[in-house]
């Protein structure tokens, strides 16, 4: 397949040219996904964008409030190996070093695993638990929106005509807070997940006071297990709780079955991971 090849040396000038050539042009960064979309003929840009010599754009970044900054351009690998991250954000390097093998890390960016939109996107679960924010540029403004608003289906965001992710905005995580990605896949870590779960907590000693759990590869988007945070919040944590925060988890799930799995045998480990989750947070 034949495209232009198109590598912009600024925002300004990427959202011009997405604007003119809106649906004829795929934005590349990394270029883990849109190159296997590309061979696959799964997609037939007339422009791919390259975005990966713009300034200003790979950055991981705190500020005096400890509210975390990471832009688009950001590896995964850097992610993964931040000590600041792993101090502040533990979830965050969690769930990418559980994303595909080193040689990926090294190469995938943030905002193309979570631009790419797969259901699957192993950071999508942890930065929804925490809260996090995606900001975005178009031609005519800038706005911000929470990550759990961003998808739409599989392979689909809220993304308008010559907009593009720049930068993702995490709150710090509150005293007394613990978090945790767990993931299972069939063949080993570097596997696509057939589950994945974030649990991100704020506990005092007697109960738990907010609780934010969230799903991957069992919806046609990454979602929020709202009624199993509403089973634990305000509650003190018995086993009782967990059981019934888990089944309602797997209950919200909706998850296809495919090649990988059956929708049974998702819904049934969205329960035992959940569970896992839980536990390994309340300890």
């Amino acid at each position: 397949m034949r495209f232009e090849y198109v590598e912009p040396r600024t925002v300004g000038e990427a959202v011009s040219f997405l604007s003119a050539y809106d649906g004829k042009a795929k934005i590349i960064a990394g270029g883990t996904d849109l190159i296997n979309l590309i061979q696959s003929k799964s997609i037939r840009p007339d422009y791919v964008v390259d975005i990966a010599c713009i300034p200003g754009l790979d950055y991981v970044k705190y500020d005096g409030k400890g509210d975390l900054f990471i832009g688009v351009l950001t590896t995964i690998r850097t992610l993964e190996v931040s000590a600041e991250v792993k101090k502040r954000h533990p979830v965050i390097a969690q769930a990418a070093r559980r994303l595909g093998s080193v040689a990926i890390r090294n190469v995938g960016t943030i905002g193309g695993n979570l631009c790419h939109a797969s259901p699957a996107a192993e950071t999508a679960p942890s930065l929804i638990a925490l809260g996090a924010r995606v900001k975005i540029v178009g031609p005519m403004e800038e706005r911000t929106l929470a990550l759990e608003d961003f998808f739409i289906g599989p392979g689909q965001t809220v993304l308008r005509r010559g907009e593009m992710m720049v930068e993702i905005q995490v709150p710090a995580m509150q005293p007394h807070t613990k978090g945790v990605y767990l993931k299972h896949s069939i063949r080993g870590p570097a596997d696509l997940a057939i589950v994945g779960v974030a649990a991100v907590a704020t506990c005092d000693p007697e109960r738990c006071e907010e609780v934010r759990i969230a799903l991957g590869a069992v919806a046609p988007t990454p979602i929020r297990a709202r009624n199993a945070e509403e089973a634990l919040e305000g509650k003190q944590i018995d086993g009782r709780l967990i059981e019934t925060a888990a089944r309602a988890a797997s209950d919200q799930s909706r998850p296809i079955t495919d090649l990988r799995a059956s929708a049974g045998y998702r819904k049934e480990m969205v329960k035992v991971f959940t569970r896992s989750a839980i536990r390994e947070i309340f300890g």
